[in-house]
């Protein structure tokens, strides 16, 4: 134990001493985020600081393990009963959105020949939940600490533009200012990142003062659209085990037990868990301790990965995936748009 702490400990020092501050600016600027935040103070820190010695072991164990296990812990903020009825009428569009950009990342990955895992990143974040989403992806698929951080960054691009711009655009297409129902299911659909989400829908509750309609309404389709981690990890693990075996020029049956992640196994088990307790009486506000420290992890896990990266070659290499990005909020948004015109939700 003595040993693991004395390997672990000063990079694990580092990381929280960047996740503290960064945690708590993210909660005075939501739109950015603490994981923002902490990605860029990591990336300007590496600059000036190389060789880090005695602190790479722990930095490297923060981006991995501790990002897993924040992702376990995001399924103490599921109640899967909950989300499943609430979020019905908006599973069609969801649905539609995912599949939009997940081909849409495959066409364009094609086209521009972007690295396949960062288009993969990009697509699963810009189409689930952002950030969380491709902290439950990376591992999956053995992205290295400059795909994921590329991939952060180009979400959080065009996060802000939704959280600024989207209700500019629900009040001009028409959307209604007595309900916040449709607005809530086009900013829980189209936009990526919860902070977002919340932020797009608290400004149209502001807007046409209708309380918190827009903003319950958005979350609870937004935490639907969080459900679709589950089977897109467990299709990419398999995927990537498969190609794995043919790398090796391995024969033999496909091993499931080999390819699924076990740490989403525990965020299931974590979403059970609370769905359980809750329909037992026990109320929700119990997890919101778990639920907040899974996201300061995962600050801490993007600050890691703000250390391993290098800025340099994020840069140079900063065009394609943001044209990737800018098809796949594109493509969902005007999917998101068409399916609830066809289904007459405005």
């Amino acid at each position: 134990m003595k040993t693991l702490i004395k390997n672990l400990g000063p990079g694990l020092a580092v990381c929280i001493a960047i996740a503290v501050p960064a945690w708590l600016l993210g909660k005075v600027f939501p739109v950015v985020g603490g994981a923002v935040i902490a990605i860029v103070a990591g990336m300007l820190l590496t600059l000036f600081w190389n060789d880090k010695g005695a602190c790479d072991a722990g930095i490297h164990w923060t981006s991995k393990v501790i990002l897993q296990a924040a992702v376990v812990l995001l399924g103490f903020g599921m109640d899967l009963g909950v989300i499943l009825q609430t979020g019905r009428q908006s599973l069609p569009i969801i649905v539609c959105t995912i599949a939009t950009s997940l081909v849409l990342a495959w066409l364009m990955q094609k086209a521009l020949h972007i690295p396949g895992k960062t288009s993969i990143l990009i697509g699963v974040g810009s189409s689930i939940c952002g950030g969380s989403a491709i902290a439950a992806t990376a591992p999956v698929i053995h992205a290295d600490d400059d795909e994921v951080a590329q991939s952060i960054s180009v979400i959080f691009f065009f996060n802000v533009l939704a959280a600024i711009f989207f209700p500019m655009l629900g009040r001009a297409l028409g959307f209604s200012t007595a309900s916040g129902g449709p607005f809530g299911i086009f900013a829980g659909t189209a936009v990526n990142d919860t902070s977002s989400v919340t932020a797009a829908a608290a400004t149209w509750d502001s807007m046409w003062h209708l309380g918190s309609q827009t903003l319950d309404k958005a979350v609870t389709v937004k935490l639907t659209r969080t459900l679709a981690i589950i089977p897109i990890t467990l299709v990419l693990a398999m995927v990537q085990a498969r190609a794995e075996k043919n790398d090796r020029g391995e024969s033999g049956g496909f091993s499931f037990r080999r390819a699924f992640p076990m740490f989403i196994l525990y965020f299931v088990l974590a979403a059970v868990v609370t769905t359980v307790c809750v329909s037992l009486g026990v109320p929700a506000a119990a997890f919101a301790p778990l639920k907040e420290l899974s996201k300061f992890m995962i600050i801490m896990a993007m600050a890691a990965i703000g250390l391993n990266s290098n800025v340099v070659k994020l840069v140079k290499s900063g065009g394609k995936p943001i044209v990737l990005g800018a098809c796949c909020w594109v493509g969902i948004t005007v999917v998101s748009l068409l399916m609830q015109h066809v289904m007459h939700i405005w």
